[in-house]
């Protein structure tokens, strides 16, 4: 009898995987520095392999929802992904650096797969009833990556040399391989799919039935999959649009990462000027990281204590309060601003995914997932970049912003008008 896959497995894999992510970006910064010179071709690696991922999620999203084992190419997804941070780093130096950037942006195409991909999967991996727990602990694996992932760059790029630092997150990635091979075939959801020895069976790859995808000797496959890829896309997109939950969770979460990316600039400025040294900057993001796990972690125990739709909104508010609390630049209150950022960050992302799970459409699933990751990463990506040169003039100017940024988060989440009823699945 063949063994049911562990969720422990899916969760360790993940873990893993979403640790070399975490650590890929501050490793090729640092990485970036010590190999060109330039702090602004580093900022540049780490540009280019975060804003590609509005691109690459919704292509790869709509491959695993047609795969007939998701697993299979979430596997391929994450060997490309090591293999394109090891490209950068061997560029570095010996290349142009425009081929090298080229590079970190391809290798930002698979992002999505390393949080949203991983997600997707969860509700072929645990039963209805465990879901919601299960939805809390992998989110725990996002805090846990942002507490790991840059202290083991910073740690093995002191110790080992900040090339090295690369070369382990890659490795990180790759160690979760199997993890993701193992995953379990596709199953049709509908009750009444046809069984084998109590089981569904795997349902076939393809687009979905109503969707008309080119054939004929003038149309090769390849055409074919890239009309039936954009079809779908158009229908994954035309869901969330379509669902107020799912239009108000991605607006609200894609608006809170920018204010995200705008506190993150601040960071070094902040541990400059408050903290006696730039470096303990980055020891903020290590309390937001715990706050964020201990608050995930409660999340688990009591899974149905709040409303995941309250939680978006109110966790929101409390990352507004986080950068407006630094403003007066006292160390106590900043470092307690930073746990309040956490607490804010853990429990929305939980309650994000569980909207997620709870609205989107089964044949959709993967892509509702992997785009809205990527939106999310491009906008922190695009929330640093205009925090960076506004805290270089004024470093109140910044935190005010992404106070603001914040704040516009949790309206946002009013914005969208809630509908009387589930809307219909498109």
């Amino acid at each position: 009898m063949k063994r049911r896959y562990s969720f422990p497995v899916h969760l360790t894999g993940a873990a893993v995987a979403r640790t070399g992510d975490e650590m890929a970006g501050p490793a090729l910064v640092l990485a970036g520095l010590a190999l060109t010179g330039s702090a602004a071709d580093a900022s540049l690696l780490l540009a280019g392999v975060t804003v590609s991922s509005v691109l690459g999620g919704p292509v790869l999203g709509s491959l695993l929802d047609r795969a007939e084992r998701p697993g299979r190419l979430l596997a391929a997804a994450l060997a490309l992904y090591a293999a394109g941070l090891t490209a950068v780093l061997v560029g570095l130096g010996r290349l142009p650096f425009a081929l090298t950037l080229a590079a970190a942006v391809l290798t930002g195409l698979l992002g999505p797969a390393l949080s949203g991909g991983w997600t997707a999967q969860l509700r072929a991996v645990v039963r209805d009833d465990r879901l919601d727990r299960a939805n809390a602990l992998d989110a725990m694996t996002f805090g846990a990556a942002g507490l790991a992932g840059p202290a083991l760059a910073g740690g093995t790029a002191e110790a080992l040399g900040a090339p090295t630092a690369v070369v382990v997150s890659a490795a990180l990635v790759a160690l979760a391989l199997p993890a993701a091979w193992a995953l379990p075939a596709r199953t049709d959801p509908t009750p009444k799919s046809p069984t084998r020895g109590g089981r569904p069976r795997p349902v076939p790859p393809g687009p979905a039935p109503s969707v008309p995808v080119p054939s004929g000797p003038l149309v090769g496959p390849a055409v074919g999959l890239a009309v039936g890829l954009a079809v779908d896309i158009a229908a994954g997109l035309r869901a969330v649009v379509r669902s107020p939950a799912l239009a108000r969770a991605t607006l609200t979460s894609v608006v809170s990462c920018t204010a995200q990316g705008m506190l993150t600039a601040c960071l070094a400025l902040l541990g400059e000027r408050v903290l006696g040294g730039a470096g303990r900057g980055a020891m903020l993001l290590s309390c937001a990281a715990v706050s964020a796990l201990a608050a995930n972690a409660v999340l688990a125990r009591f899974p149905r204590a709040i409303a995941p739709d309250t939680l978006l909104w109110t966790g929101a508010l409390l990352q507004a309060a986080a950068p407006a609390a630094a403003v007066p630049g006292h160390p106590t209150v900043l470092v307690a601003a930073a746990f309040v950022a956490g607490i804010g960050e853990g429990p929305q992302l939980t309650a994000l995914f569980a909207v997620r799970h709870r609205e989107a459409p089964e044949r959709l699933r993967s892509q509702i997932f992997t785009t809205s990751a990527g939106l999310k990463i491009t906008g922190f990506a695009l929330g640093a970049v205009v925090a960076g040169p506004v805290a270089a003039r004024s470093l109140t100017g910044a935190l005010l912003l992404a106070t603001g940024t914040a704040v516009l988060a949790a309206l946002a989440f009013f914005a969208v008008p809630a509908a009387r009823g589930r809307a219909a699945p498109a």
